[in-house]
């Protein structure tokens, strides 16, 4: 019997070796974007994400965004978010296991799964939810109502199991994990400086203001991306300008530079541009880091970016029903005049460090 078990045992495993080798390969961003900046900003992208099956179902799951001073505007006590909003993917998604692997976790998945609709009412302070069925409540949200404090956001459930979208509000609301836009263009930035050798935390630590031990990361805002600094090179936003890494810079309404994305690959050819970033205020399937494109006329690459012929594909939304948010889509965001509108930087230390990997 045991020879007959072992030969079974060898063609199970050769098999699934066998498989894993084209699934490896069809997954590799070189297939797609080849051994250059686009591939590497990809990979660094990609860490953010990971296929997990929660429930019986296949999710693909992003870090949530994440800020400091976000949500505790009337509390006494700023919230502890994990890695401060700067955190790399490295120290958040063990953090993240943690929380899904919890027991309350799944007593939420069993309470997302009882068939009737109903409203979850998080508390950030006290890392607790509750399932709230009164009607009222249910049609307040549903019509657009805020409920609830900063602190303690309202999402609706249809009770029919859960989804990406209950295990992000979990996540964000009662784990406190996420990274914020900054951090994140920080993190992408700095892989791109790990694979040409470049430690970009220790090259910048002296501008940053880092002390010795910290984490360069935890100094990082967007206003350190400003078109202003001597560390980043102020590009003209016609798209024939833009490169792969550079930084878009979108203000709020009162013209303050308050987000940043960063681009991934410009299809001169097919006239997309790819772009990647963190926020809350997006459609609630692309909450946390997610890509987003601009679509632009191939004969006309001159066009700046200010445009307002050119589509914006990323639209805005209130991260929970009532919350407010101003512009309709990212376009409208970086048009918005107050200022000058959007800007576009490209960090100087990477210039050499991106010719050489496009070399490759």
């Amino acid at each position: 019997m045991t020879k007959p078990i072992i030969i079974i045992l060898l063609f199970v495993t050769t098999s699934a070796f066998a498989q894993a080798d084209p699934l490896i390969s069809f997954s590799d961003p070189s297939r797609l974007w080849g051994n250059g900046i686009e591939r590497v900003i990809e990979e660094a992208y990609r860490k953010h994400i990971r296929t997990k099956i929660i429930d019986g179902k296949v999710m693909n799951l992003r870090i949530p965004f994440a800020m400091n001073s976000e949500r505790d505007i009337l509390l006494e006590t700023k919230m502890n978010i994990v890695g401060d909003g700067k955190g790399s993917p490295e120290l958040l998604w063990p953090a993240i296991d943690e929380v899904l692997a919890s027991d309350d976790f799944a007593q939420y998945i069993i309470a997302l799964s009882s068939g009737r609709e109903k409203a979850v009412a998080f508390d950030m302070i006290e890392k607790s939810w509750s399932m709230q069925t009164d009607h009222f409540i249910i049609a307040r949200i549903k019509s657009g109502s805020f409920i609830g404090l900063p602190h303690r956001p309202y999402a609706l459930t249809s009770g029919k199991g859960v989804t990406e979208n209950d295990v992000y509000n979990y996540i964000y609301c009662i784990g406190l994990i996420g990274v914020d836009c900054s951090g994140f263009v920080w993190h992408i930035l700095s892989y791109i400086g790990q694979q040409g050798g470049l430690d970009l935390g220790r090259t910048l630590s002296g501008v940053l203001g880092v002390p010795r031990g910290a984490d360069p990361s935890n100094y990082v805002g967007t206003a350190f991306y400003s078109s202003r600094s001597n560390q980043m090179i102020p590009v003209t936003d016609e798209i024939r300008n833009l490169r792969p890494a550079d930084i878009l810079l979108f203000r709020d309404i009162n013209g303050v530079i308050v987000h940043s994305a960063i681009i991934q690959s410009i299809d001169f050819s097919k006239g997309i541009i790819r772009y990647l970033q963190c926020n809350n205020v997006s459609l609630p399937e692309e909450r946390g880091v997610h890509d987003s494109f601009i679509y632009f006329d191939p004969s006309n690459p001159g066009v700046s970016l200010k445009d307002p012929a050119l589509h914006w594909s990323q639209k805005r939304q209130a991260p929970f029903a009532g919350e407010d948010f101003v512009f309709s889509d990212d376009g409208e965001r970086y048009r918005h005049r107050a200022n000058g509108g959007g800007r576009v930087v490209r960090m100087r230390a990477l210039v050499p460090i991106i010719e050489r990997l496009n070399r490759n």
